[in-house]
């Protein structure tokens, strides 16, 4: 049977721009997965470097004189001329020049960077990139006609300016970097990370490329041949356990600073003034929100969301969620997030591989399976243990089912031993009974609607943590509709399913057991219509508090040792998947908690 290491990406022309910017150079020498991420595939992200850079550069950026033709520059001819673009046919590369000075008929460029020069000794140089990035600059104006000798960066850190003279040794660096770039460009396949550079911390898209877990990944599988690979790189145990590798570099922040904001009153309206989100009750204001200060808006039933607000949050990149007031999601508002139409094209071929469905699929639930597991050893009150043997048999079953029925089968006994086992984790005050709303005589999950408080509880959380993963799959680039074990069906987000399988325990069923032992929800919170069994509101609101505590909790990755929130590790995850599938990984490293 075929493995993820014999996974070869779609060879797929890609369509590049006509000209390579000379400050694409610059990246490419920097790095040349950088670049590829930048030029290729139009990934950016700012940093506070590159916010100052910008800055800085609009003071720069503004129109100056025009440049005269190279015939009728004459050596009496003094010329300041800033902002002018120009490009090359010959080696298709084009740069817009910060600042000319134009002196005895010869053209200097001048370039503005944020950092400072590099020293060697008393004496100053151009860091490669910049030198590089200049003498493309120079062989563009030398291409259009004009003499161009040297050429100057101004360092706004240290207020200081570099100059270099384009030897012929220079300007052949230049054509060396322009033809590299071109050439890694049309190969569609993006460069390796760097091993252990101290570039990576502070490059802005390190959370993007996480270039030290995937160099970690494929050391993990270097020694061993790609038929027995594990299907799955987490190792239990202690730290004697693993092979000694390099230290993954925590490079992504541990926790998102920008919170989520739940509107749950029905009747509310949402509408913008400036960088803030008014939440109001007819004319009534009843808060103001930052834009700047929020990852995602949730909105829980009937609220309205005003035009001028959702175009404002969609060129923040801020998701807005639709739930029905009982909390299913079934939809989502988000900006052009989904530029990467080649790893979607990637994803689509896949799904249609039978081999590789099952693969993927076998491994997500056989993770869920001893993630239950672990969940039920450490919140039981006391486990049986001919069901924890059970659970361990039916994980490893999971990894050798032959098809996906079989694998279906296989964890629905899984789902059935561990929700039998689910009671023993709601505990009461000592001396006090359980309360009866709470008694979890599980004969089967019950949803649509739920019949019992604590399958209430389960399905909003799934629901929530279905909407976080299909957030996390959009910020990827992702189509989350369509998965490798859920099958494709009408409004379904069968990826965000998929992955979530192993956080299922993890999140959602942690977040309840939590709510419920830690007193966030009452009895007095549920309302009971018949059979069907709902939260009340001042319970829904509660819940939300719940999950986002867990979601704001931080896990150790048994795979990298280092410590980042759980919303955090969905978006990690759901790149590692992408990078599994675009070839650069031979696996996917499926989340199993220690």
């Amino acid at each position: 049977m075929a493995t993820f290491n014999h996974i070869e990406t779609l060879s797929v022309e890609r369509k590049l721009p006509d000209y390579l910017p000379a400050r694409m150079a610059n990246e490419f020498v920097y790095c040349p997965r950088l670049f590829f991420y930048e030029w290729v595939e139009g990934v950016f992200v700012h940093s506070a470097d590159t916010l100052e850079g910008a800055a800085q550069h609009k003071r720069v950026d503004r129109e100056g004189k025009d440049l005269p033709a190279p015939e009728s520059l004459g050596a009496e001819d003094r010329i300041h001329t800033r902002s002018v673009t120009l490009s090359s046919e010959r080696y298709r590369v084009i740069a817009k020049l910060d600042l000319l000075e134009v002196e005895d008929g010869c053209v200097t460029p001048i370039d503005y960077k944020h950092g400072k020069p590099k020293q060697r000794g008393d004496a100053l140089e151009l860091w490669p990139t910049d030198r590089v990035q200049l003498a493309v600059q120079a062989l563009v104006l030398r291409e259009n006609g004009y003499r161009c000798d040297e050429g100057l960066v101004y360092y706004a850190s240290t207020r200081q300016r570099v100059r270099v003279e384009f030897t012929e040794a220079v300007m052949t660096e230049a054509l060396a970097a322009i033809a590299s770039a071109w050439q890694t460009a049309r190969a569609g396949q993006i460069p390796p990370p760097l091993i252990d550079s101290p570039k990576c911390p502070a490059c802005s898209l390190a959370p993007i490329c996480l270039p030290d877990e995937v160099n970690r990944i494929a050391a993990l599988g270097s020694d061993t041949p790609a038929a027995q690979l594990p299907l799955f790189s987490v190792i239990e145990g202690g730290k004697d356990s693993k092979p000694a590798l390099a230290e993954v570099r925590r490079l992504v922040t541990s926790r998102d600073d920008h919170r989520p904001v739940y509107l749950t009153t029905q009747g509310l309206r949402v509408g913008k003034s400036g960088g803030v989100l008014q939440v109001k009750d007819r004319e009534t204001l009843v808060q103001e929100i930052r834009l700047g200060e929020i990852c995602q808006l949730n909105l829980m039933g009937n609220i309205q969301v005003t035009t001028q607000a959702v175009q404002s949050l969609c060129e923040a990149e801020v998701p807005v969620c639709y739930f029905s007031q009982g909390g299913w999601f079934y939809g989502i508002t988000s900006g052009l997030c989904t530029k990467n139409v080649f790893l979607r094209r990637t994803q689509f071929a896949l799904a249609d591989q039978p081999w590789f469905c099952l693969k993927l699929a076998s491994a997500l639930a056989a993770g869920k399976i001893r993630n239950q597991r672990t969940l039920l050893l450490r919140n039981h009150v006391e486990p049986e243990a001919r069901l924890m043997q059970q659970l361990k048999e039916m994980a490893d079953r999971a990894e050798d089912c032959r098809s996906l029925e079989e694998l279906l089968g296989v964890e629905g006994n899984a789902a059935r031993l561990y929700f039998s086992a689910f009671n023993g984790m709601i505990k009461a005050e000592p001396g006090e009974e359980k309360p009866a709303l709470f008694r979890f005589d599980f004969t089967g999950r019950n949803r649509r609607p739920p019949r019992d408080a604590v399958n209430a509880l389960l399905s909003l959380a799934y629901s929530l943590l279905a909407k976080d993963l299909t957030i996390a799959c959009y910020a990827v680039g992702f189509d989350p509709m369509l998965g490798f074990y859920h099958q494709p069906r009408f409004g379904r987000p069968a990826l965000a399913l998929d992955l979530m399988e192993p956080f299922r325990p993890l999140v959602a069923d942690s977040c309840v057991i939590q709510a419920i032992n830690n007193r966030m929800v009452a009895p007095d919170d549920f309302l009971m219509v018949g059979q069907a069994v709902a939260l009340r509101p001042q319970g829904r609101k509660a819940f939300y508090r719940a999950y986002e505590l867990r979601m704001d909790t931080l896990v150790t990755h048994p795979l990298f040792d280092y410590r980042v929130s759980y919303r955090r590790l969905l978006e990690i995850q759901a790149r590692l998947l992408g990078k599994m599938l675009q070839g650069e990984i031979g696996k996917y490293p499926v989340f199993i908690t220690r």
